[in-house]
């Protein structure tokens, strides 16, 4: 009888390891500790840490794809009610972590890109992705006089986007959430306000 697999334990490991100590900071010794695993069966599932740290980050981007279909696909709100809500959801979710761990994409962009093409490429990836459901959004905010539509609706994603990972950044560092409230406030008072 085959043994079990040890992949799932490992990655969702590796998923708590990273985000205490980076990618970087993170050695397969760490993860494979943590997932109560051999070193061996690392190595029977990862040809290297790179490519370890691409699985982890796909795992976590399910994660978030599912966040963001919770928020944005909510037919009950309007458009930019839906942004709201997303932003509301991650808010709480970096709250119940103590506002001490922020979003791996955010941590892995500025930490791996100048190191690994590989993790570098799938990041873009993954920001092109995760753009479309907002640009849509936007797109029907705009379409509904939500949000004016000064500004293309791929743009406004890629601002929100980007400025909400600096939020996060900030929070990390002050360990609360005012940069994320500060943000919130400025972005659907300025950016994201309703027409006059």
């Amino acid at each position: 009888m085959p043994k079990p697999s040890l992949k799932d334990a490992i990655l969702d490991a590796g998923l708590k390891v990273m985000f205490r100590t980076g990618y970087h900071g993170t050695s397969v010794r760490d993860v494979t500790a943590a997932a109560g695993a051999p070193q061996g069966s690392f190595t029977n599932h990862f040809r290297s840490k790179e490519a370890f740290a691409a699985e982890v980050l796909d795992r976590y981007f399910d994660v978030t794809r599912g966040l963001v279909e919770e928020a944005l696909e909510d037919s009950s709100l309007t458009p930019r009610e839906r942004l709201k809500r997303y932003l509301d959801i991650i808010t709480g979710r970096l709250k119940a972590d103590g506002y001490g761990r922020g979003c791996l994409i955010g941590d892995l962009s500025l930490e791996a890109t100048g190191s690994s093409e590989m993790l570098r490429t799938r990041l873009t990836e993954i920001f092109a992705e995760w753009r479309v459901p907002f640009a849509a959004c936007i797109a029907d905010a705009q379409a509904r006089g939500e949000i004016a539509s000064d500004f293309e609706p791929g743009e406004l994603a890629d601002f929100l986007l980007a400025s909400w990972q600096g939020a996060i950044l900030r929070m990390k560092v002050d360990r609360n959430p005012k940069a994320l409230e500060r943000f919130k406030t400025i972005a659907f008072q300025t950016v994201f306000k309703e027409p006059t």
